[in-house]
């Protein structure tokens, strides 16, 4: 089995800025990344797909990252962006879809988590929105934190026909109690249309002092929750460079996946992101 980082990020900061990316903090990925500076530290891991994920609500960057797929052996797929509240966003993602490079678009994705609104996903808009991503045969991200995920919860059990996948386990704080996350984490995984990426945990720690111990009772809940086939293994670069180097992601997420079997492995780091994004 192939391996796949199903998730990463590129961006061009001399073609626009990311919003986002505000603090001192951030000053060490506040530079331009593109898959040429990805592609040695995956080739490095043995990842011989990704999966690229938008950055920002606009849907100029999901064309330019359709663009990127097609031009580079990389990519297997990307996660775009459309308006879901518009009236036209069955006409939007119909009109991506036709593109030459269109069939790289796997999924859309929200950024739900910084909506003031904590239940924006049970909007009537943002619901129509959603069943039209499912007609149009795309999976879609969830981009939450703990307090979105029973408006994910009722979102996805009342579209069972959506493939939704889970960002980063919902970013618990790793330090802080797993309750009520894990409650929440577990029921969302009662939902068989659900999948979740054991991505973005290292930035959810203490940047410069965590441990693979400090996340393993965060990827045994996910694991047991969701079962490795509904798990699939995301680096989160050049994000995670803020806590952690490309291999330093690769070698925690071999640590605390190191008590499956060889298949529930393969299936964490390349048989559930192939089969759930259709790479």
């Amino acid at each position: 089995m192939r391996r796949v980082d199903a998730h990463h990020h590129v961006w061009d900061l001399t073609v626009r800025e990311q919003s986002w990316m505000a603090g001192p903090e951030l000053d060490p990925i506040r530079r331009n990344f593109a898959i040429s500076d990805l592609a040695p530290l995956a080739a490095a891991a043995d990842v011989e797909a990704t999966v690229l994920v938008q950055t920002i609500g606009l849907v100029e960057e999901t064309v330019e990252f359709l663009e990127v797929a097609a031009s580079n052996d990389l990519v297997g797929g990307v996660v775009g962006w459309v308006n879901l509240t518009a009236d036209d966003v069955a006409d939007a993602l119909a009109g991506l879809l036709a593109r030459p490079d269109g069939l790289y678009l796997k999924a859309i994705r929200h950024q739900v988590h910084d909506e003031p609104d904590i239940d924006w996903l049970l909007r009537p808009d943002v619901q129509r929105g959603l069943g039209a991503v499912a007609d149009a045969g795309l999976a879609y991200d969830l981009l939450t934190k703990a307090p979105h995920l029973p408006a994910a919860i009722r979102t996805a059990r009342e579209l069972p026909q959506l493939t939704f996948v889970l960002d980063h386990i919902s970013k618990p704080v790793i330090g802080e109690p797993l309750e009520p996350w894990a409650t929440r984490l577990r029921e969302l995984a009662a939902l068989p249309n659900v999948t979740c990426k054991l991505s973005g945990m290292v930035t959810e720690a203490p940047w410069t002092t965590w441990k693979p111990a400090d996340l393993q009772p965060y990827a045994d809940v996910v694991l047991d929750a969701f079962g490795p086939e509904r798990v699939m293994f995301g680096s989160d670069w050049p994000v995670c460079l803020l806590a952690a180097t490309y291999d330093q992601v690769v070698e925690t997420a071999e640590t605390l996946t190191a008590n499956l079997t060889p298949t529930e492995r393969d299936a964490v780091f390349g048989a559930t992101a192939t089969r759930t994004y259709r790479l």
